[in-house]
């Protein structure tokens, strides 16, 4: 087994080539805008407020977000953007409230048509990522955009493509990429004091409940552009309770749980091993379990991806039978982040903290927070308003390419979901055997299940095939290729196509 070494590490693909086969980054190309100085406001739009109702009400992500750029000195929030007039109504009252300006549209092309905006914020549902990004690049905007970076494979390269031809910064919101204690983790990782990595565990054991079901379309908020809101999606009847939110999992727009949380443990898996570009092969054991829902997506999702030398583990549970803290599980006393086994120890952590553990279980070390892990999202977003500045691609935590790599992964692990069939458990651990910590991680789930009143007997669970990727061609290739290749892209609506730049 080949060490993971930090010469590895830090040879990213920014500074080395591109592993996708894009160009290198060329800042000042065609489309290219005024460029703020290093003393300059960064006058910034926010497009996609969601809302504040849906989720225990903590707020849609554009909510969110509106605090943390006007927590950043120099920027400023000039114009908010959302299809649905109470969003934008909520969100323009305090700024109006404090005397301030703002600009308020329901149409993102009218930001795209303000050449006074330097840069834009996108939290727009997943579908509407990719066309929202290359207008901005097209308009001389950057970007910072909410993870997933992309709705699809093919989406994710004409992003990468637009942030290189147009010269703009674009930030992915993986804000874990700013964390200086995972940074320091992994330092200490890479540094052999415990041994090579041999596998990397990333785990979302995020409790959810079904969305219900519904006979007949639902009636649409009257305050929302429902053409506006579809886009580049199929435009049809609301077959759900709740237009906001809930499309996260359902395939027309979004990427269920995979795209929504898995993304954030897996971007921090591929730091932790030094792996910049997409795995040469995943595959998928899952379902929609127990909600007997509309939901279309997973709420239970193992995924392998086959990194060499070592491989990373997906895992994702929603499902409950109880408010108990209990049910969900926890592996290695984990229930979010990540869990890195080395051959002397493991490291089980995230963000907000961590610690390194011998094989028996004793912690040797601690990785305590030092408070900046609730800055996490200022930090990153000043990480990215600091690039506009100063045009310097590389410096930027989360930049365009490593936001498609990450991103790539959710993709091939809810290609192979979706390409799957159910299975018995017995079929599926025959079909697993060579790989002992992915069998582990099924008969962990097995057991996760059957306390929360699901039975994999009765009820199986989906076996996806290995689907196989070249990442320098960008495509599937082997078994499973043309099906895999036709779910990495999709058709249009006029006027809402994302155009071919890659």
């Amino acid at each position: 087994m080949k060490t993971i070494t930090r010469r590895k590490f830090l040879n990213t693909s920014l500074t080395a080539g591109l592993a996708l086969g894009m160009p290198r980054i060329v800042l000042g190309a065609e489309g290219s805008s005024r460029a703020p100085g290093p003393n300059d406001t960064v006058r910034v739009a926010v497009i996609g407020l969601g809302s504040t109702m849906v989720v225990g009400g903590v707020g849609g992500r554009g909510h969110q977000l509106i605090p943390r750029v006007r927590e950043v000195p120099g920027a400023k929030i000039v114009a908010l953007c959302d299809v649905d007039q109470a969003h934008l109504d909520r969100e323009a009252k305090p700024f109006k409230d404090r005397g301030e300006e703002i600009a308020t549209h329901r149409d993102l092309r009218r930001v795209f048509d303000d050449k006074s905006i330097d840069a834009v914020v996108i939290a727009l549902p997943n579908h509407w990522h990719a066309l929202a990004t290359v207008w901005a690049c097209q308009a001389g905007k950057d970007v910072y955009v909410e993870k997933p970076f992309s709705y699809n494979l093919w989406e994710g390269q004409q992003m990468v493509a637009a942030a290189r031809k147009y010269g703009r910064m674009v930030q992915v919101g993986t804000q874990n990429r700013s964390s200086p204690l995972l940074r320091q983790a992994f330092d200490y990782l890479r540094s052999g004091q415990v041994g090579r990595i041999r596998y990397v565990h990333a785990l979302v054991y995020r409790a959810r409940d079904g969305i219900g079901t519904v006979n007949t379309p639902a009636p649409l908020p009257a305050t929302v552009d429902y053409d506006l809101w579809c886009g580049p999606a199929p435009k049809t009847p609301l077959m759900r309770k709740q237009l906001h939110y809930e499309w996260h999992w359902f395939w027309a727009t979004g990427n269920g749980e995979m795209g929504n949380n898995g993304i954030h443990v897996i971007d921090i898996s591929r730091w932790a091993l030094g792996q910049n570009q997409p795995p040469p092969r995943a595959m998928s054991i899952g379902g929609r379990l127990a909600f007997n829902d509309c939901g279309e997506t997973a709420n239970t999702h193992i995924a392998m991806f086959d990194y060499q030398p070592a491989p990373l583990i997906c895992e994702i549970r929603n499902v409950r039978a109880s408010k108990s803290p209990d049910a969900m599980g926890k592996f290695r006393n984990k229930s979010s982040g990540l869990v890195i086994d080395c051959e002397g120890g493991y490291f089980a952590g995230d963000a907000s903290g961590g610690a390194l553990f011998d094989k028996q279980g004793k912690k040797i070390k601690d990785f305590p927070d030092d408070g900046s892990s609730k800055g996490l999202e200022t930090s990153h977003m000043a990480n990215f308003v600091a690039a506009v500045r100063s045009r310097k691609a590389n410096e930027m935590a989360a930049e365009a390419l490593q936001g498609h790599h990450s991103t790539a992964c959710c993709h091939m692990a809810n290609i192979s979901y979706r390409l799957g069939k159910q299975a018995r458990s017995e079929v599926i651990r025959e079909t697993i055997h060579a790989k002992p910590e992915l069998s582990d991680a099924f008969e962990r789930c097995r057991e996760y299940l059957r306390e929360n009143e699901v039975n994999l007997e009765t009820t199986p669970a989906s076996l996806g095939p290995w689907v196989t990727f070249d990442s320098k061609q960008e495509r599937f290739v082997g078994d499973f290729a043309n099906d895999a290749n036709s779910l990495s892209q999709r058709e249009y609506r006029q006027p809402f196509v994302v155009p071919k730049i890659a």
